[in-house]
């Protein structure tokens, strides 16, 4: 009888304790909600903060921007905050800096381990919240942020590659590289070489640059198809080339914005440093040549006048924020930073609705597409047009904030 006393009493301690933890939380997140339904969004702050805090307005935890069903580590959140690093960087308003952090220690437990991630997976896509880690280390010398660094790091080290040495997308897809992983897996992996390991990687990091570029350009626009198979097995792959049959505006803009952010960390002496600038240019001198009137790119850019196509906001964001970057490190000619402007003008006018409140939001954003898979996606230009086209989606969100900060609009 006193040992049965003795567990009841026990679980009466873990149940007020549990109940009191989440009561706190409750409290927090409901403290939260309400400071959030407080926001008052001006139309005299730069578009950069009007969307940054009309993003917090309408979620005010991070994780929720996309609406999916529970908190997750993956890389569009990881994008979104990304942005938000560069606007605290800028602002020094803590909002910003909170909402990242928030999002983080929600996510990274007392021993620095990253919840739900799985190393096995060897998917790149979740390599690109790392960046977050970085400057939170930094400033608060927590341990946890350099644990998962390093943990995040090491999927790297066993990361399967191609035979020519290049990172695969993602474990379920053998022998493939996608425009996208570039920026998933490169600028983390050029940071963390130039912080903690002397720059020893830096060359290969270019050469996953070189991979895509040589094995995806496209001869006839100086773009570049949206993956390559090494193998040539997968159905949507040439059977001389390896490349998927279509080229995706998004994908250029990862490509695009991955170069711009690898040569941060690029020293300027290394003799891969003119080899990324010289892709940079490359690629805008393409780009820049089948932007519309609007200021803005076509989903499928080099196919602007077939039927079904539409004026995409989130490549049309990466490469305001491309070339408006390049433009300013000086990697890109001046006019790149005209031609930037062009493309936020055409965001404002085409693509940004404003509620009464001044709440701002970004229309005609892809919520995505890929190759394989199941379903399977073949990459045909039917498939590219049959993605659904949404509204205040991350891959927008990210890079408009980008944009708008770069270009101080």
């Amino acid at each position: 009888m006193k040992f049965l006393k003795h567990i009841f009493f026990i679980a009466l301690i873990l149940f007020s304790n549990n109940l009191l933890t989440n009561c706190k939380q409750e409290k927090k997140e409901g403290n939260i909600l309400e400071a959030t339904k407080q926001l008052v969004i001006s139309d005299t702050l730069k578009w950069s903060e009007r969307m940054a805090l009309s993003i917090i307005k309408r979620n005010p935890e991070a994780w929720d921007i996309d609406h999916i069903p529970e908190p997750k580590w993956e890389y569009k959140v990881g994008l979104v905050l990304t942005a938000y690093e560069r606007l605290y960087a800028k602002t020094k308003n803590e909002k910003y800096y909170n909402y990242i952090k928030d999002f983080v220690d929600m996510m990274i437990d007392s021993t620095g381990t990253i919840k739900g991630y799985e190393l096995e997976s060897y998917n790149i896509d979740l390599i690109n919240s790392g960046k977050l880690l970085f400057n939170l280390y930094d400033k608060t010398k927590d341990e946890r942020y350099l644990k998962a660094l390093k943990l995040l790091r090491s999927q790297l080290d066993g990361h399967p590659r191609t035979a020519s040495n290049g990172f695969w997308h993602k474990n379920i897809y053998p022998n493939q590289m996608w425009l996208d992983g570039l920026y998933m897996g490169e600028p983390f992996y050029a940071r963390y070489t130039m912080e903690f390991e002397e720059g020893e990687n830096l060359n290969d990091i270019a050469h996953q640059f070189k991979l895509l570029h040589d094995k995806t350009f496209d001869k006839n626009t100086g773009l570049y198809f949206h993956a390559w198979d090494e193998s040539k097995k997968m159905p949507w792959a040439n059977k001389e080339t390896g490349c998927a049959p279509n080229i995706w505006l998004r994908a250029l803009g990862w490509y695009a914005m991955a170069l711009v952010d690898v040569l941060d960390y690029m020293p300027k002496e290394h003799p891969k440093h003119e080899q990324l600038v010289h892709y940079l240019n490359e690629l805008a001198e393409a780009v820049s040549d089948f932007q519309d009137a609007s200021g803005l790119w076509y989903q499928v850019p080099n196919m602007q006048d077939r039927e079904g196509n539409y004026l995409e906001s989130s490549g049309s964001s990466m490469f305001a924020y491309a070339f408006a970057k390049g433009a300013h490190k000086g990697y890109l000619p001046a006019k790149f930073e005209d031609i930037a402007n062009k493309a936020f003008d055409g965001l404002i006018k085409e693509r940004i609705e404003i509620d009464e409140d001044g709440e701002i939001h970004l229309t005609k954003t892809c919520k995505s597409a890929g190759l394989g898979g199941n379903p399977y996606r073949d990459g045909s230009y039917e498939y590219y047009l049959s993605e659904p086209i949404l509204t205040d989606n991350s891959h927008g969100l990210g890079p408009f904030i980008m944009a708008a900060t770069e270009l101080n609009r």
